[in-house]
């Protein structure tokens, strides 16, 4: 537990690393370029980014706690900061040193009420995982509970002790650092640094609530009940509080462990098929999705009268029964009805090319914040839509990979000169999208996203096209009484100019104009969306940063359907 001097030299710590690196990035970015040394402090900018990630790393692995989180989530965050900082940051695990079983003891037996001997018949004193915010050991259930749950073996997850202060301490000194930088002109023009902290703040608060991570486990649960496809562990609701998670054992076979499935008689690729097949349902059909399906959160469970029998030799046995099932629900992600129905009329528009809507959708988002040169991006876009527009998904397939990296490059450049910054939840989709397309491809090296996502696009296009046949053919019969009222109205525009009562106000008009404008927008985005989408699966094996970075682009049309929607309900 830690006591208020251990926490204060934390704060403290935490806080001289900021500064000092702050007072780098004055003197290379600020004082150098007045005293006309830009050039020395470019040519040093890639090495300088990199010493400090580095930095930043040995820091996040001592000091545990968040500081690990923030480095993940600095990690994933390509639309702010430059590469040099995400791909140092990658690979940064979240493993710290085990906690004596003793203290682990102690907070268990005080949060649950108990001794744990009366709570749980037995607890392996070895954990089987220890991370920065808590560690996992094996149990078993009392007599009563087991015949009351039908849950034997279990897994009992216990927070670290003192995580709560720990917590609470790195975010004041994030808050902290990030008002320092909001002060800063040439990082508060680019980035809104406080509300990226409370997106942080946010999600790192859900994932110590235990209570939270159980209930996103049921909701899951109902969200594929009668599925077969689907496993999810059972929560003993009767040993689980804020600080402590009981759930049913569900170790089985992890997902990327080839070899274990061919001796199991499963076919890996049918594997790869049917996980991105559920995960496009939670995408698509459900709305509620898992944000972190890593290989250690999936595991492929034998079922039914066989599962424990021998395996046949000789070829694969894909007849035997089996599911994919999930665990840990720290990390969720929810896709809001507008944010579906945009991913929904995203696959049917597939017609139209158009930067400057994708770039007003941007800024109504809240994505592009009012500092950025609109007219330099919508160029860019435009020049995205000109380069890869017009290609269906077989051409994309077929594009040199070369070309994707030099666009990527090109783009990505002048991206991380804008102050742009998606939201959490689309930067969740493109983290769940791409954690899938590579452990597809892993599993089946001959996957292609694009057969995964077929289905649903030939699905949804009959959903909707009743839909969009009556809104369009509304706005025809809008534009039709317009035109059939326009020569009175121009007889009765000429008459007052003749008269000098004219007032050049037209409100109405531009609303009318507004409407049809964001109808034809609507037909914009597909193709960007899905051909950056469908690239950056194909082009992850190869080139992860490079795939990830593709994946991420493809946020950006979706966002064009949303604030196309939503702005279309409220007008």
């Amino acid at each position: 537990m830690p006591d208020a001097g251990s926490t204060r030299a934390r704060y403290r710590r935490i806080l001289r690393f900021a500064a000092r690196h702050l007072a780098v990035m004055w003197w290379f970015e600020l004082l150098l370029p007045r005293l006309g040394l830009g050039a020395l402090a470019a040519r040093s900018r890639s090495a300088r980014l990199r010493r400090l990630a580095r930095r930043f790393h040995v820091l996040a692995v001592d000091l545990g706690g968040l500081m690990i989180k923030v480095g993940q989530f600095m990690s994933s965050r390509l639309d702010v900061l430059p590469p040099e900082i995400t791909r140092e940051l990658e690979g940064l695990q979240d493993e710290a040193p085990a906690v004596p079983f003793e203290a682990i003891r102690a907070l268990a037996e005080a949060e649950l009420g108990m001794p744990l001997e009366r709570a749980l018949t037995w607890v392996e004193p070895e954990p089987l995982a220890a991370a920065s915010l808590g560690q996992a050991h094996r149990a078993r259930l009392t007599g009563a509970d087991a015949s009351a749950t039908g849950i034997d073996a279990a897994i009992v997850k216990v927070q670290r002790p003192g995580i709560d202060a720990i917590v609470d301490v790195d975010l004041a000194a994030l808050r902290r650092i990030a008002r320092w930088l909001s002060r800063v002109r040439v990082v508060a023009t680019r980035v809104d640094v406080p509300a990226l902290i409370e997106e942080f703040a946010d999600t790192s608060l859900a994932e110590i609530d235990y209570l939270h991570e159980a209930a996103n486990a049921e909701r899951f649960a109902e969200s594929f009940a009668g599925d077969a496809r689907v496993g999810v562990p059972d929560v003993v609701w009767e040993r689980t509080s804020r600080r402590v998670l009981v759930l049913r054992d569900v170790a089985a076979i992890k997902i990327n462990d080839r070899e274990a499935l061919l001796a199991a008689g499963i076919d890996p690729a049918e594997v790869a098929a049917t996980f991105a097949a559920v995960m496009f349902d939670q995408l698509f059909s459900h709305g509620f999705f898992h944000a972190d399906p890593h290989p250690g959160n999936l595991f492929v469970t034998l079922t039914g009268p066989d599962a424990s029998g021998p395996v046949a030799s000789g070829p694969v046995a894909s007849n035997r029964a089996w599911r994919i099932t999930f665990v840990d629900f720290g990390m969720m992600g929810e896709v809001p009805p507008g944010t579906r129905a945009g991913l929904r009329r995203t696959l049917i528009a597939a017609a139209g090319r158009d930067g400057r809507g994708l770039v007003a959708a941007m800024q109504d988002l809240g994505a592009l914040l009012p500092t950025a040169d609109a007219d330099e991006l919508e160029r860019a876009m435009s020049h995205a839509f000109a380069r890869f527009g017009g290609m269906g998904f077989a051409e994309l397939r077929e594009v040199d990979p070369r070309e994707f990296r030099d666009f990527a490059v090109e783009f990505g450049d002048l991206l991380r000169t804008m102050p742009f910054q998606l939201p959490e939840d689309f930067l969740l989709i493109v983290r769940a999208m791409s954690l899938t397309s590579g452990m597809c491809s892993s599993l089946d090296p001959g996957f292609n996203l694009w057969d995964a996502v077929e289905p649903y696009a030939a699905r949804l296009l009959r959903e909707e096209r009743g839909g969009l046949v009556r809104a369009i053919a509304q706005e025809g019969l809008d534009a039709a009484a317009v035109a059939a009222r326009l020569p009175g109205r121009i007889d009765r525009v000429v008459t007052r100019l003749e008269e000098g009562r004219l007032a050049v106000t037209a409100p109405a008009l531009e609303r009318r104009i507004a409407r049809v404008e964001r109808t034809l927008r609507r037909l914009v985005s597909a193709i960007l969306f899905a051909g950056l989408l469908v690239a950056g699966a194909v082009v992850l094996p190869q080139d992860g940063v490079l795939g990830t970075a593709l994946m991420l682009l493809s946020a950006l049309p979706l966002a064009h359907i949303v604030v196309s929607s939503l702005v279309g309900r409220r007008l």
